[in-house]
């Protein structure tokens, strides 16, 4: 996936809130991205952006999202996009009874994503969304003869999973899909996306802040911070020694299980508001320990640091 000048506002009683800025990106096929950030960082609004889903007050202003076997899905019909969604790309919500039927049993809504995608043999497509289940720790026939109230939210969560594998989509998102699970279910059903991930070739992106789930399963990571990437590279690379002084707190933000308690700081401040995004300078100006006067009034760029690292930062980019 190649995005490229992708901007996204939504509309307030203060004009446009710019909540994704400006965003170029390159998904390698076949890889684990992970997305990670403070809430409100513009995540979850940059993946619906990748699907031209974004809902109102959104409104996506400009830029491309060039899908493989698909085109531009900012610029290809509303049909073409709607067939596109489940057959090549594939999302798991984050709050999943947010993508499911509360007036239609599981196995029911199986028949009509099929039905929508002119599936021809209905009984194989229940017969998947059986063998996924399965997989993912379930009575698959119980699910599918269940209404989503009289599932649990960690059940929920994997039946969303089904859905967005079922179709054979290779580009899968998961948008905080583990965040209704206890430790243990997310561990499992974590190993189960990697498994299905290799064997199936999967180009994934996992969205979260779980820096955790990004170490354990991301090969690349793409950090945001005010609607904008402010550093991405290889996972190990960027959380061992991580180059933007956003990054920086969040690493050094993580507790840890043994040692002094006391290593882990809390990043300082707090996340950008509806002020900060409308600043002309850096977006994390105000909680940035090396900030420099100019970051108050230019915003940096997105720049190569090296072959395969990208840094937002004066501080990291400039050598004068």
């Amino acid at each position: 996936m190649r995005v490229r000048g992708l901007n996204v506002v939504y509309a307030t009683s203060q004009g446009d809130l710019p909540a994704v800025r400006d965003v170029d990106l390159d998904i390698e096929a076949e890889k684990i991205t992970g997305i990670i950030g403070e809430s409100g960082s513009g995540k979850s609004t940059l993946v619906m952006a990748l699907l031209n889903s974004v809902g109102k007050p959104g409104k996506i202003v400009s830029g491309s999202v060039l899908v493989p076997g698909v085109g531009d899905m900012l610029a290809i019909d509303r049909e073409r996009q709607r067939k596109a969604r489940g057959k090549e790309l594939g999302l798991v919500f984050q709050a999943a009874q947010n993508s499911l039927n509360p007036l239609r049993r599981i196995g029911h809504q199986v028949l009509d994503l099929g039905r929508s995608h002119d599936v021809r043999d209905l009984r194989d497509l229940l017969r998947r969304a059986r063998d996924l289940l399965t997989r993912l720790g379930m009575d698959a026939d119980r699910v599918l003869t269940s209404y989503q109230h009289e599932l649990s939210g960690g059940m929920r969560q994997r039946v969303g999973i089904m859905f967005a594998l079922i179709l054979d989509a290779k580009i899968v998102i998961l948008d905080e899909a583990t965040t209704a699970l206890d430790m243990l279910s997310q561990a499992s059903v974590l190993e189960i996306v990697r498994n299905l991930h290799k064997e199936r070739g999967l180009t994934t992106i996992l969205v979260t802040h779980d820096m955790g789930v990004v170490a354990d399963m991301a090969d690349r990571v793409v950090v945001m911070y005010g609607g904008e990437i402010v550093e991405e590279g290889p996972s190990e690379l960027v959380l061992s020694q991580p180059a933007h002084p956003y990054t920086q707190g969040l690493v050094q933000a993580i507790p840890r299980i043994s040692g002094d308690i006391d290593r882990a700081v809390p990043l300082q401040g707090l996340p950008a508001d509806l002020k900060t995004y409308l600043e002309p300078g850096c977006p994390f100006y105000l909680r940035c320990p090396v900030a420099m006067p100019k970051c108050q009034t230019n915003r940096p760029k997105n720049v190569a640091v090296s072959a395969d690292r990208k840094v937002a930062c004066f501080k990291v980019t400039d050598h004068d």
